[in-house]
């Protein structure tokens, strides 16, 4: 069981879920009115710890510095969205209890009713906030809207963190396919033509000449020879090409709206001033 000597112990710690995961940091620790029993942890959730949300602390148990709930972490996520400012009203305590199904408040806090709101201890750090602690440890200040604190208020105010991650932009894919074209080539060609040649009888032709009758019909012929184109088509190697990517560096203007706290001084001679 969760106790109030427990909180300065988590102060600073994590808030793991039933599957062991991290569901965010400890926020704050609230507790009932009528036991100062630590009943409800904020957990900080969202990119910066910028979300607060409520989980119950009947079943808790708290390992290394850590809070340990039976819940999930997108149990946890998805419970109702309740300010975290100092005090849950009897509505918004119905509504937690029922969303993690852990029954009303009568049925847990044997001996006492039903409980009007809860005070928070100071965040991150685990101290209650009720009345009696804080004047045993010398405190003079006392907030009117709800717990006492100290001489002095916190201001605080959210800040931009800007990062980058990188992610799936697109993709990018070579390939090839087959086309075709026509070339043209100019070769050069031979080819034969008949000619007739005439030449005297000398003493050198003729015997050749009177060889064989003296009148007769003959036949003599030739073989004409011509060059023809012949093409041949070989695959050849050209190039290599392949895929690379580089980095071009750019800017890019994040724009995002931030809250912050102002403090206003506001006395009994109806003088108003903001800081």
């Amino acid at each position: 069981m969760f106790t109030t000597a427990d909180i300065d112990t988590v102060a600073g710690g994590d808030v793991y879920g039933n599957d062991l995961q991290k569901i965010g940091s400890v926020g704050q620790i609230y507790l009932d009115n009528d036991t100062d029993r630590p009943e409800w942890v904020t957990v900080k959730t969202g990119l910066f710890g910028t979300k607060e949300t409520f989980v119950p602390l009947a079943d808790a148990t708290i390992s290394d510095g850590n809070v340990h709930v039976p819940y999930g972490k997108e149990k946890v996520k998805d419970a109702p969205r309740i300010d975290a400012d100092g005090a849950l009203s009897p509505t918004e305590e119905d509504e937690l209890y029922a969303y993690y199904g852990v029954g009303e408040r009568g049925e847990l806090d044997s001996g006492s009713g039903h409980t009007d709101t809860l005070t928070a201890g100071t965040e991150g750090t685990g101290v209650a906030g009720t009345e009696e602690s804080d004047r045993s440890s010398g405190v003079v200040g006392h907030d009117t809207s709800g717990p006492t604190t100290d001489e002095a208020m916190t201001r605080s105010e959210e800040q931009l963190r800007v990062g980058t991650r990188t992610e799936e932009s697109g993709r990018a894919r070579l390939r090839k396919y087959v086309v075709t074209e026509q070339q043209t080539r100019s070769v050069p060609v031979s080819h034969e033509e008949v000619t007739i040649e005439r030449e005297p009888i000398t003493e050198a032709n003729a015997p050749a000449a009177t060889d064989g009758p003296t009148i007769s019909e003959e036949e003599h012929e030739v073989v004409l020879h011509a060059e023809k184109p012949v093409v041949e088509k070989e695959v050849t190697p050209i190039e290599r090409i392949k895929l690379g990517t580089e980095t071009v560096q750019e800017e890019r203007t994040v724009t995002e709206d931030v809250r912050k706290e102002q403090v206003e001084l506001d006395d009994d001679t109806g003088k108003s001033t903001s800081r």
